[in-house]
């Protein structure tokens, strides 16, 4: 069974003409994809308390657990609305979070973290827009793909177009790289399974290439963040050996846990907080360290279910608009994942992405999570159909 949509498929059935009820929608909730994530959150705690109880101001695990408490409800909540009714809304969703996206950049408004203007101080939380603002988008492309709404190829494909360069145009002024490569990969692949040929998609590929050395080489970002994105590649780092430390420090951590690690808690890395940022950006030198070989095999085998049972999710969605909307979520996982755990080894540059439902934060795991509901949503209603 192909996961590509075809862009003549009918539109859907007003929900007026659905029989089931909310009771027998949650009896299909999918307990597989629960598990993991509570899992991976439970993993999450152990490693952000590591990684955090050295700190003056204590262990950020207390902060976790209320973030952790908000998500489940975001998540339960998002999976009890009715997918199609949020479909039916996308254009509201889409808009709102282009809003935040433009607030955020009003001065005196919002936060600078690490040279990036993209948080709002919220005194509990600082709240980043830009996460939920990836959900807004996989939605808006679900409902422009999976529907009937522009029936035109060369249409349809300016339109996705517009609908991810919009968020990415806006994140590029914060400045932040990380964000509008994660909006990238989600429209590639969402315009490829709602039925944009592939020819084209390598085509935007090799423009996005382009785009990048561009903006590498434009002055838009500061030089220590240039220096962050291309550090991976350098054997060495003359002149700066700022820009090297993340990654080397990085890399000892993982690389010296060997197949079982030193324990928990027993970690020098972590202990001595040689690496920065290790409770978000680089959690998972943590569970390389005191976990090892083993420790680290265990997280990646359960994103590798999570991002199954997603892929199944896709499958037997009830229409293209929930299929497309589980493919989004999907691949904005699996970048996450591979660029979290990529420069955490020294393979991908340093951007600040988060290891979902893992890195610390208030943001990210309540947009994971929420991300989570909506890939329920789609399953729990398979079969309710017209």
């Amino acid at each position: 069974m192909s996961l590509q949509s075809d862009y003549r498929r009918p539109a859907l059935q007003p929900l007026s003409v659905r029989t089931r009820d909310m009771t027998a929608a949650w009896r299909h909730v999918d307990w597989v994809i629960v598990a993991v994530v509570s899992a991976l959150t439970l993993i999450g705690f152990a490693l952000v308390h590591s990684a955090s109880r050295q700190f003056e101001t204590g262990s950020m695990l207390p902060r976790q657990l209320v973030f952790a408490l908000m998500s489940v409800g975001v998540m339960a909540a998002v999976a009890a609305i009715d997918y199609r009714r949020i479909i039916a809304k996308a254009q509201w969703v889409y808009l709102g979070s282009l809003l935040l996206l433009v607030a955020v950049l009003v001065p005196g408004v919002s936060k600078t973290v690490n040279g990036t203007q993209g948080w709002f101080d919220l005194g509990v939380f600082s709240f980043q827009p830009a996460e939920t603002a990836k959900l807004a988008t996989i939605v808006m492309l679900a409902a422009l793909l999976g529907g009937d709404r522009i029936a035109s190829r060369p249409l349809r494909l300016v339109a996705s177009l517009a609908l991810v360069g919009l968020p990415v145009g806006m994140v590029m002024v914060q400045p932040d790289l990380g964000s509008a490569l994660v909006f990238v990969f989600i429209g590639a692949g969402v315009m490829f399974v709602g039925g944009i040929r592939g020819r084209y998609l390598v085509a935007l590929a090799a423009i996005a290439v382009l785009g990048v050395v561009g903006i590498l080489n434009s002055g838009a970002l500061d030089d220590y963040q240039q220096d962050r994105l291309t550090t991976f590649v350098q054997e060495r780092c003359p002149g700066n050996e700022d820009a090297c430390y993340n990654v080397r420090q990085a890399e000892i951590a993982v690389s010296s846990g060997g197949l079982t690690g030193y324990g928990y808690g027993r970690g020098p890395q972590t202990t001595g907080r040689f690496v920065p940022e290790q409770q978000t950006d680089f959690i998972f030198t943590v569970a390389g360290e005191e976990f090892g070989f083993a420790g680290s095999a265990l997280i990646i085998g359960l994103f590798a279910v999570l991002i199954w049972r997603m892929w199944y999710a896709a499958m037997v969605a009830p229409d293209p608009q929930g299929r497309l909307i589980c493919v989004g979520v999907m691949v904005m996982c699996m970048f996450h994942l591979f660029e979290n755990i990529g420069m955490s080894i020294g393979m991908m540059p340093v951007t600040g992405i988060p290891l979902p439902f893992i890195s610390y934060g208030g943001s990210s795991l309540i947009t994971m999570f929420a991300a989570v509901g909506l890939v329920l949503n789609v399953q729990m209603r398979q079969w309710d159909v017209a």
